[in-house]
């Protein structure tokens, strides 16, 4: 393990715990991520005894700041590229009501058997007697090679005790797409209403990681599962199952919704973009009709579903500023290109879709090119290649027209100075008219065609131009 612990602050570690005789490891997630071949930055250095003390020896001799914690029996520090935080080895009971432990001093053995899981047990030693050395008690090496999630503790206990870590085996799993250990997997059953004693903060940060992993899905399938998606959000359980009448059945919009959110992550990063592909049929159990001779319909769920995107948002403490209002705007037109690809496109019907998605057009032609799941190939290629013809079709029309982040050529102060008038019913009425008269091509998009229009407007309704007034 030497030749992983090149950096300069390992042998400076060694030597303070060298010189004063204690033992001191590398441990967590640091140490998992060298078997993992990922890059780590985070150091966590567990000492038997005061792990201030010695954060303070270290400290000194590195000449950096260290930030003292007394209230948590912890250090850190920042040192070039490094974070490190110190902590004395540490023994944890819990309470039934808290998650947040009874800690005495004890063993390296107790500190890892404190750990969440057995990857996340893996100690190196620093001691120069036994620089580089493994300490693996709970077999989380083999569990690494086996791709495992598993408890160094009976996980029934380990969850019970601290049941975010339902949450973080699931978000493991996940970011690593390893298996969760079967025993795991039926701890996390038999506790999933222990989850309401986690802050919904905390929750919600441990989802997000989930939903920013490279394929999801494999989260929200053992959350679904496990029943503790049904604890934490509800409303996107509702979406799963088929129902059949007269013989005619609908997808599983349960299932779809993975496919699409999966199929979103190989071409964006964007968290809110993710969440608009978890959220863009979610009102589809509420919107389900039967109708006679045609099937089933979901008819105006993109709108109902914009209308639940803010009291989803604050259910899960998601931010409700602009991030929500994204994800709700994505959610309400993710069915237009969808159309504009079925038909003839006009500039009448693409103008109108770059008014009102503006900067965010090409977030919403890829939440809806991910929300082409069928498995028919003839289908696929179609909607694919009408798809790009909606885009050149939106690239054209954006060049000649500057209808994106549209700021009307004639305002309501233009409008209320020319016909000499205050603001009123008459200046939104010539607004509606300008907007409407561009967006459908009956103008071009410039000042001189648009105050000509307002005067034509105008004087259909009985007014007239001051005399002097600007009319360039």
């Amino acid at each position: 393990m030497k030749q992983h612990l090149q950096h300069p602050v390992f042998k400076i570690l060694s030597k303070i715990a060298g010189e004063h005789n204690l033992q001191v490891f590398a441990i967590g997630g640091f140490v998992r991520d060298i078997f993992l071949k990922r890059p780590s930055k985070d150091i966590d250095i567990v000492v038997i005894g005061n792990g201030i003390d010695y954060a303070e020896k270290v400290a000194k001799l590195l000449k950096v700041k260290l930030a003292v914690y007394k209230n948590f029996g912890t250090a850190s520090l920042r040192y070039q590229d490094l974070e490190l935080e110190f902590v004395g080895a540490r023994k944890e009971s819990y309470r039934s009501n808290s998650r947040k432990p009874i800690v005495e001093d004890g063993t390296l053995e107790d500190d890892q058997l404190r750990r969440d899981f057995t990857i996340n047990a893996l100690a190196i030693s620093l001691h120069p007697d036994s620089y580089g050395e493994l300490v693996d008690p709970f077999n989380g090496l083999a569990d690494l090679d086996s791709q495992l999630i598993r408890t160094p503790l009976n996980p029934v206990e380990t969850f019970s005790d601290d049941p975010l870590r339902m949450m973080r085996a699931i978000r493991f799993a996940t970011q690593l797409n390893f298996k969760i250990d079967t025993l795991a997997v039926e701890a996390i059953k038999n506790n999933v209403d222990r989850i309401s004693i986690v802050s919904q903060e905390r929750i919600t940060d441990e989802l997000n990681k989930i939903i920013l992993s490279p394929k999801p899905s494999i989260g929200f399938n053992y959350l679904f599962d496990t029943g503790l998606l049904h604890k934490i959000f509800p409303q996107m359980v509702a979406l799963y199952g088929v129902d059949y009448i007269n013989g005619k059945g609908h997808k599983d919009n349960f299932y779809h919704t993975l496919q699409v959110l999966d199929n979103i992550c190989e071409t964006t990063n964007d968290l809110w973009l993710r969440w608009a592909a978890i959220l863009h049929d979610i009102a589809k159990p509420a919107t389900k009709r039967f109708e006679a001779g045609h099937g089933w319909t979901f008819h105006g769920h993109e709108d109902k579903g914009a209308r639940m995107v803010p009291k989803i948002f604050a259910q899960l403490k998601l931010p409700l500023n602009e991030k929500m209002k994204l994800v709700q705007k994505l959610v309400q037109l993710h069915l237009r290109p969808i159309v504009l690809s079925q038909s003839i496109v006009t500039d009448s019907a693409v103008r109108r879709l770059l008014f009102e998605a503006g900067e965010d057009i090409e977030g919403l032609m890829l939440l809806c090119k991910a929300d082409v799941t069928t498995k028919n190939e003839y289908k696929v290629k179609k909607y694919r290649n009408n798809f790009e013809l909606v885009q050149q079709k939106l690239k054209d029309v954006e060049e000649r027209d500057n209808i994106r982040n549209w700021q009307p050529p004639v305002t309501g102060t233009d409008i209320m100075e020319l016909f000499g008038i205050k603001e009123g019913r008459e200046v939104g009425i010539i607004k509606n008219k300008i907007r409407e008269a561009i967006l459908e091509g009956d103008i071009p998009n410039s000042r001189d065609e648009a105050i000509a229009f307002t005067i034509a407007c105008g004087q259909q309704i009985g007014l007239k131009v001051v005399e002097g007034s600007n009319t360039k």
